[in-house]
């Protein structure tokens, strides 16, 4: 194991790059529910305006796989530093991008082509990161505290989402709701360039992955490692989606759909439905860290299980709080929502990690989160206003939430842990299982 000065460098280069990696792409989703569908899609009408803004969230998650298998392909060839460092770099540039992009008022039908291309670029970015980051952690992490260490890179989604919002709420408390439409909506996003200046320094500082390095001085690597994950992990590969699909469609509903729901529908201000997503988020922070946590001494399942039947049975109550309109009860509907948020999360850096050997584990865990988000968020702020329209009522979302919730409980019970003394082992990269499986 790594001396624990270097352990703390990966584990804060974790935390902060992953922050900044989500900052970028939730401030394009609070943007594609605020701003979006008036600045680059005004032709189509307000409705099918935010549709089509709401749309574009949903194409970079059709490049996350490929993002995942690039980034898996090189991180499991030659090594996860350079590729959490390439991925942050691709993420702001193409966040900056949107920051500076003309509108349609200016350029006419290449703004929102532009805007899709950026979004793209994004999705490749987030596709990649997620894995890097966990492994990162994960493989840092003394024996007994992998889903502890590995919640670092999991906080930076809720804090991501945290400071995002805060600063929309910010940047629109400053301005008119002119003033925000015509520049103000571009300061989060140029603001970027601090923040990925800063997690660049922070990430190019930190040393290679112990495991890796087990594996370059074994010559244990792969030369095709996302063959080797269909053909030998498919069971493994399955289950791992479907852990992730409603935990990623329910993030997406506290990130995206429910502020326009707020302001649209139910005719909040901007300002409160920031404050109320703020307040999911740090629920959702303080149940991933508790979820990793308690995920070491109960084993990843259990937390698992417990976490996707709180999202079940809070499908409904939820939207009914919401539908009242009072501020209170709708912050005690985030608020509840984000424990079970966290408890699907908090622990799955850990559990992937596991389930895949050292020699192929970016790829997989990277191309199980990207196909798990495609089939779970990537149109799950559409979707949500989709059904809204069509049956007039919110609870259509709710059974939208239960339905993945269901899938997801299949995964769970699907999911085979391993003793904890074969699962260490195993994560190092020096049981007689995976030396097996490396050399084969």
């Amino acid at each position: 194991m790594s001396d624990q000065r270097q352990v703390r460098r990966v584990l804060g280069a974790s935390l902060v790059g992953t922050t900044i990696e989500w900052y970028d792409f939730f401030i394009y989703a609070s943007a594609s529910g605020l701003v979006f569908g008036q600045l680059f899609f005004s032709p189509l009408g307000p409705t099918a305006g935010l549709f089509a803004s709401f749309a574009t969230i949903g194409v970079s998650f059709v490049v996350r796989p490929f993002g995942g298998i690039l980034a898996g392909h090189l991180g499991d060839r030659f090594g996860r530093r350079g590729v959490l460092v390439a991925t942050l770099l691709l993420m702001g540039v193409s966040t900056v991008g949107v920051g500076l992009l003309p509108t349609y008022a200016s350029i006419g039908a290449a703004a929102p082509v532009l805007l899709v291309v950026l979004r793209l670029l994004q999705g490749v970015s987030a596709g990649g990161e997620w894995g890097g980051a966990a492994l990162m952690s994960v493989e840092h992490a003394p024996h007994g505290k992998r889903g502890y260490y590995g919640s670092f890179p999991q906080l930076g989604v809720p804090i991501g989402l945290l400071i995002a919002n805060g600063v929309f709420f910010t940047v629109s408390g400053l301005t008119t709701r002119e003033q925000f439409l015509s520049w103000g909506w571009r300061l989060p996003f140029l603001l970027s360039i601090v923040l990925i200046a800063v997690g660049f320094v922070i990430r190019y500082r930190v040393d290679e992955s112990p495991v890796f390095d087990e594996l370059r001085r074994r010559r244990a690597r792969r030369s095709a490692p996302l063959g080797v994950v269909l053909r030998r992990h498919p069971r493994e590969l399955l289950v791992g989606i479907g852990l992730f699909m409603a935990n990623n469609m329910a993030g997406y509903l506290l990130i995206a759909f429910i502020t326009a729901y707020g302001t649209r529908t139910l005719g909040l201000s901007t300002a409160t439905m920031l404050l109320i997503g703020i307040a999911g988020a740090v629920s959702w922070g303080f149940a991933t860290l508790y979820a990793a946590r308690w995920s070491d001494r109960v084993g990843r399942k259990r937390v698992y299980l417990v976490g996707t039947l709180a999202l079940l049975v809070w499908a409904f109550p939820l939207f009914l709080l919401l539908d009242t309109a009072n501020v209170g009860l709708m912050v005690l509907a985030v608020v509840v929502f984000g424990i079970p948020l966290g408890l699907t999360y908090g622990q799955q850096s850990a559990t992937y990690a596991e389930m895949f050997p050292a020699a192929v584990r970016y790829s997989g865990a990277s191309l199980a989160y990207a196909l798990g988000a495609v089939l779970g968020g990537a149109f799950a702020p559409l979707l949500s206003a989709y059904l809204v329209e069509v049956t007039g009522t919110s609870l259509s979302v709710s059974g939208y939430i239960a339905v993945l919730s269901l899938i997801t409980l299949a995964a769970v019970l699907a999911l085979r842990e391993r003793p904890a003394a074969e699962r260490e082992a195993f994560v190092d990269g020096t049981s007689d299982d995976e030396a097996v499986r490396a050399q084969a």
